[in-house]
């Protein structure tokens, strides 16, 4: 299991990423909303082809994870920063999925998207936000 923060911003993830690489001297890996396949049905949102729907970078040795808000999730400064959790396998993906949600609110139900073999999202009953995944679905 691997853990790491997710920082979303509200349109402007571009020029934080600008800012940090410069700050840390990294280089991150980046995907716009318009890069992403169009398999399973996703249409790029309008207005949002050029903002980053993924980045990230290595800081410390461990991974920061950085995208801009879609439209259709609210998006509050002070709420914006979660933590990804990424498992080895799909039934302790599930386990602390369910028990994170008892009293939280589910943003994305676990499912499998062309970046995860099963990620979903969660905000527990403590306010703090969560991404669950396990690996890619091609490995």
């Amino acid at each position: 299991m691997k853990i790491c923060p997710y920082v979303t911003f509200p349109g402007n993830c571009a020029d934080a990423v600008t800012l940090y690489e410069r700050a840390f001297k990294v280089k991150a890996e980046v995907m716009r909303y318009s890069d992403a396949p169009s398999e399973n049905g996703y249409v790029c949102p309008e207005g949002m082809e050029h903002l980053i729907m993924h980045a990230q970078f290595e800081l410390g040795g461990e991974k920061v994870m950085l995208c801009d808000n879609p439209p259709e999730f609210p998006f509050t400064i002070g709420e914006n920063i979660s933590i990804m959790v990424e498992f080895d396998d799909e039934d302790s993906a599930k386990f602390a999925f369910d028990v994170l949600k008892d009293g939280g609110e589910v943003g994305m139900e676990l499912r499998e998207t062309f970046w995860s073999k099963c990620f979903g999202s969660l905000c527990d009953r403590f306010n703090i936000g969560w991404n669950i995944s396990v690996g890619c679905p091609q490995e």
